[in-house]
């Protein structure tokens, strides 16, 4: 019922001060706080003010242009007496993008741990995306690859982790999505078909090339599945078989990423027993943190995250 109300609510605020403004891709999007009216998405964006934080302002901004969404961008703090320079620092920013973009976006300073309070906030607010720098929180809550893992696998809705490198202008074109026996092939297949129709992207499957006569034809009808999949949603594609077996599938899902300049990598927060176990060891390192600075769209596993939230649904 609380939740019904706070629904009904939001649609009548909408009402009263719904407003356009225009983007920086030139793609109307609602003010801040507003936009149930017409698209209830909402993008949060976490920052600590620095470099790797405005890119992930620039991924939002762009996204959110193409899938008319709004931005909400959060500051978390360790105690209360930083809370009023953190309002201080996000309402600069605000001020900021609103001169540079004429877009407005909503947002939060938060008392407490990056490590909760991101997962907190993106259900407060009901999230759809969250877009997030691996080495932003700078300052008193440091936060690495590695422990920009913690907050993605216990994150409920999808993640893009962004580095440095600046977003194309033309979005994510280059989707590169590897395949394995995991189960929910389909699903992370279902969100990156979404994302290809709005920006018109091509994807590159990636699988391992088994020499185990199972494991092989495993991956193979999982390949299959993909391939009529992707038709079926007039998704062009292709398929690299990599030399190498899942031992090695990181370092060859890297290399191929690099060398066709994708856009995005599509993972999947893998089980432990997953046969590519991304997120064991260091491997979540060479992922999030790869060395050509490709954003990672994590997708978490169903049960994980509320199915009718997908943010690239038409």
């Amino acid at each position: 019922m609380q939740r019904i109300l706070k629904r009904l609510f939001s649609i009548a605020s909408t009402i009263l001060i719904h407003e356009f403004s225009q983007s920086f891709r030139g793609v109307y999007i609602c003010r801040a706080y507003t936009t149930l009216m017409i698209n209830d998405k909402k993008i949060l964006v976490p920052s600590d003010f620095t470099k790797v934080s405005d890119t992930a302002i620039e991924h939002a901004l762009l996204v959110a242009g193409t899938i008319k969404a709004s931005i909400h961008v959060l500051h978390v703090v360790d105690s209360k007496n930083h809370i009023a320079e953190a309002r201080l620092k996000l309402e600069a920013l605000r001020d900021r993008v609103k001169r540079e973009n004429n877009v407005e976006i909503g947002v939060i300073a938060r008392i407490g741990s990056i490590f909760e309070d991101i997962d907190k906030v993106a259900v407060e607010i009901e999230a759809n995306l969250i877009i997030m720098g691996t080495h932003g929180m700078r300052g008193m809550q440091f936060l690495t690859g590695s422990r920009a893992l913690k907050i993605v696998t216990e994150s409920s809705v999808p993640f893009i982790v962004v580095q440095e490198r600046d977003i194309r202008e033309h979005g994510y074109r280059k989707l590169v999505v590897p395949l394995d026996l995991h189960k929910e092939t389909k699903q992370k297949l279902s969100l990156v078909a979404d994302m290809a129709k709005y920006f018109g992207s091509e994807v590159h499957l990636i699988s391992p090339g088994e020499t185990d006569e199972f494991l092989r034809n495993q991956l193979e009808r999982n390949i299959i599945f993909a391939k009529e999949y992707l038709e079926e949603k007039g998704i062009p594609y292709n398929v690299e078989i990599t030399e190498n077996k899942s031992d090695d599938f990181v370092r060859d899902l890297l290399k191929y990423s690099a060398g066709i300049d994708a856009d995005l990598i599509c993972i999947m927060n893998f089980y432990d027993n997953s046969i590519m176990s991304f997120f064991s060891s260091n491997y979540e390192q060479q992922v999030i943190t790869n060395e050509a600075q490709i954003p990672v769209l994590c997708v978490n596993p169903v049960d994980t995250y509320v199915v009718d939230r997908a943010i690239f649904s038409h």
